[in-house]
């Protein structure tokens, strides 16, 4: 297939589209480099500078596209609470523009990288597909509003569409010689700003929020393998069924607080981390864990890297290369 990669030159929308070009698909990739740079698309990808707002000029009529798979947006909850009017430009308008260029190219196929954070703070925990929707960031809120968008052109116009809801993605992909890796600018995530202190390359790491509602008071997320999260998008694609909007939760279903990560980072390091205690950050859950079993059932998706220690191991080889 020739498949249209938005967020091309990120972290995930990178890795995914090597897997996709090793499995003999086409790869076009657009990314306006706002968060990242041109050194992180894949070998073999097809790369085109692109906002996700001029996706008409490159998602033509005639351009001959199978499918998309859409990564490209903000991705920072804290910042969106900060700066909300940004993220509903880029996240939300973006892809309503993606959406319109879909429908003029004729383009009836496409997987979109959501989010859990569509699920707030969760009644009960992991979180499966049924659970009620509440985001607490604009981020959040984003995601839930594309979702809805393409539930909308399921209905009115018989598409195929996949969502694939997920926390916080981990650890490096090794392809050949080359091993991709998370390279954001600024970095937000946790794991990758630990590893950075713990190399010198940052000052303190901080934990926003020591009192909340969890054994050690610090916030619990689900982690998964970059690798394995690529691989979940690459047997989306193939299950995409014309007139149905599937969601999917990706995760491991067990959750590791702030400071049982930085054990794990110090332990991989061999190094100590300096911490700091800050506190909580406006749109921050307690706790967000997400269960996959529908995935497993209907994708045949099982998490091949799913210790923390293997994910932080990767990541570790990534930043130390």
């Amino acid at each position: 297939m020739r498949i249209l990669v938005t967020g091309g030159a990120g972290y995930i929308g990178s890795i995914v589209s090597a897997m996709l070009v090793d499995a003999g698909h086409h790869v076009v990739a657009i990314d306006d480099l706002s968060t990242s740079d041109a050194s992180g698309v894949a070998k073999g990808v097809e790369f085109v500078q692109c906002d996700i707002s001029d996706v008409a000029r490159v998602l033509t009529p005639d351009a001959g596209f199978d499918a998309v798979m859409h990564f490209a947006g903000l991705i920072a909850a804290g910042e969106s609470v900060q700066k909300p009017g940004l993220y509903w430009h880029v996240n939300t308008g973006g892809s309503l523009s993606l959406l319109v260029a879909m429908r003029a190219a004729g383009v009836r196929r496409i997987v979109f990288s959501s989010s859990a954070a569509v699920y707030g703070n969760p009644v009960e925990v992991p979180i499966r597909e049924t659970a009620a929707v509440a985001p607490t960031s604009p981020y959040g809120e984003n995601k839930l509003a594309v979702d809805f968008m393409l539930s909308g052109e399921v209905a009115r116009l018989g598409i195929a569409a996949t969502s694939l809801r997920y926390f916080n993605v981990v650890g490096s992909y090794r392809r050949g010689d080359l091993v991709m890796g998370e390279r954001h600018t600024p970095e937000t995530h946790l794991i990758p700003l630990a590893l950075e202190a713990a190399a010198g390359k940052r000052g303190e790491f901080s934990i926003f929020g020591t009192d909340y509602p969890t054994p050690d008071g610090t916030t619990i997320r689900d982690y998964i393998h970059v690798a394995d999260l690529a691989r979940a998008h690459l047997l989306a694609l193939e299950k995409l069924t014309p007139g149905e909007h599937a969601i999917y939760n990706l995760g491991n279903g067990n959750g590791f607080s702030i400071r049982e990560v930085l054990t794990v980072v110090e332990k991989v390091t061999g190094k100590p981390l300096p911490v700091v205690e800050a506190g909580r950050r406006a749109g921050d859950p307690a706790e967000l864990v997400a269960s996959s079993e529908a995935a497993r059932r209907d994708l045949g998706w099982v998490p091949e890297k799913a210790s923390l220690e293997s994910m932080v191991t990767d990541a570790w080889e990534f930043l130390t290369a």
